[in-house]
């Protein structure tokens, strides 16, 4: 899950980036391409595993290197450092760095249409809209307080209307009842909700006015430049990974559960859910990926409800139509 823990003032940071150790890699491939992902080896992830499992980047010349995220990574980070050619972010991050610090960075497409981060309650005392947030106390990492600040300005409530505290991207205070509801990632927390006991319901910050992507494609400009043709090749194999995948969301997530997903602590069936879920976020009737001119409006509309000023040129939508 990325909800862009520890993502800031990473322009310092990447200089000092250390390595990071492959976990995927083609050797029958001929050009060497390094991919930062942005969170652990999860569902979320699952059409590059299958790329690269079913040789898909080998068939366009890469030898693709997959740096797998956490935490304590910032993919934007990688892209400074040198570590990587291309890295998944979100936007919000790549558009401040780009704003604030002068960050050449692109974006080249997207994996989310619809950003999957959302408001997660128990079903038994469901949190249904924004409306229904007032009066109740709401536990959102600290990174992502504007942004839920953002879509109760979008729905005319108040903040000081809801009582936000700290999250920490653990469903037990939920469970517990000490909060009424938390953000979340809603293509996974929910399951991982009903596995403990209590039943899930969820709604997107997305649908609710703060319309962004999320797992955006993002590129320096000097690798756009020199690497151009490899990262076309990168789009169309990672496309074909994502189109396999969802031919049956439920089928390759046991494929993983000794390889790709092994140690992450949760189960397959947890990851089954996560890949049945995202699938209608993900999909766009041009393909994986694409960024229309309407959606790319409706990021910067989003972002400049909390003070981000994203504007057009940063969005390249030009390998996409090579693909």
């Amino acid at each position: 899950m990325t909800l862009a823990l520890h993502r800031r003032n990473f322009l310092a940071l990447g200089a000092a980036a250390a390595a990071t150790v492959a976990t995927g890699r083609s050797a029958l491939a001929a050009t060497p391409l390094t991919m930062q992902a942005a969170w652990i080896n999860d569902a979320e992830f699952t059409g590059y595993f299958v790329a690269m499992d079913n040789g898909y980047y080998a068939a366009e010349g890469l030898d693709l290197t997959y740096l797998p995220g956490g935490p304590d990574v910032i993919p934007e980070a990688s892209l400074v450092a040198g570590k990587a050619d291309l890295a998944l972010t979100t936007p919000d991050t790549t558009v401040k760095a780009i704003v604030e610090q002068g960050a050449k960075f692109k974006i080249i497409g997207t994996q989310y249409q619809k950003n999957p981060i959302g408001i997660v309650s128990l079903a038994s005392k469901p949190i249904k809209t924004p409306q229904d947030l007032v009066g109740k106390t709401l536990a959102v990492p600290p990174v992502n307080v504007i942004s839920v600040e953002a879509m109760l300005k979008l729905n005319k409530i108040d903040k000081a209307q809801v009582n936000i505290v700290p999250y920490a991207y653990d469903p037990t205070p939920l469970i517990k009842g000490e909060i009424d509801a938390s953000l979340d990632f809603t293509t996974n927390v929910p399951y991982t909700i009903k596995q403990a006991g209590p039943e899930a319901t969820s709604f997107l910050l997305y649908d609710f006015g703060f319309t962004i992507f999320n797992d955006t494609v993002v590129v320096s400009e000097d690798t756009l430049k020199a690497k151009r043709k490899e990262l076309v090749s990168w789009l169309r194999a990672s496309r074909k990974g994502w189109d396999e995948n969802f031919k049956d969301p439920n089928a390759y997530p046991p494929k993983f559960a000794d390889t790709w997903f092994k140690g992450t602590g949760r189960t397959v069936e947890n990851e089954v859910f996560f890949n049945n879920a995202q699938k209608p976020l993900m999909e766009a009737a041009t393909g994986i990926f694409s960024m229309s001119d309407e959606a790319i409006d409706k990021n910067i509309a989003a972002l400049s409800e909390v003070g981000i000023k994203a504007t057009k040129d940063m969005f390249d939508t030009s390998l996409l139509a090579e693909v």
